[in-house]
């Protein structure tokens, strides 16, 4: 299956229905990081909330972003310590492509930045015009597994101009 999604679409078929039934893995990119909130009955919690339970029943969680988020995404951040170890973050200044996969049995690539207009959490008024994918079909989901993969153990960063931004890069320099 792979349908052709928009805006609280987005919402509605990555945040709400399949992020949540991730058990063994949960991999997400984005170029733009803040602080997102989702609905958790009647309310509005932080999606790190559902970040740090996923994390505490067994999932692996990996995100690639390509800034650092902002003061807000902090805060809420630190609400939840179990991301502390838990988050495997990389931050790469290239990343511009956006993409949710789960159990390396769904996944979803398309414009919407891991934030709530782009998402589509916010309201009609107040979202992004955004459109993706979401797909269940093998090929595409190892496809888009692999661009994601080859990224997070560095395939290209030798050639990268970028090094001076990015985590890793930053990290062996403070050694």
């Amino acid at each position: 299956m792979t349908e052709f999604i928009t805006d609280g679409q987005i919402y509605q078929k990555v945040i709400q229905e399949e992020i949540p039934k991730a058990r063994k893995f949960l991999w997400l990119a984005t170029s733009d990081l803040k602080d997102l909130y989702v609905a958790e009955g009647k309310r509005m919690v932080p999606f790190l909330k559902v970040l740090s339970e996923l994390y505490q029943s067994g999932v692996e969680l990996r995100l690639i972003h390509a800034k650092e988020p902002g003061p807000n995404f902090r805060k809420d951040f630190d609400r939840y310590p179990s991301l502390i170890e838990g988050l495997e973050r990389l931050l790469c200044p290239r990343v511009h492509f956006k993409t949710v996969i789960v159990d390396g049995k769904f996944a979803y690539s398309g414009s919407a930045n891991l934030t709530g207009a782009g998402m589509g959490a916010k309201s009609d008024g107040r979202r992004n015009f955004e459109s993706g994918f979401i797909t269940t079909e093998k090929d595409l989901v190892n496809r888009i597994m692999k661009q994601y993969d080859e990224l997070w153990m560095g395939k290209h960063c030798e050639a990268c101009q970028r090094k001076a931004y990015c985590t890793e890069y930053k990290d062996i320099l403070d050694q």
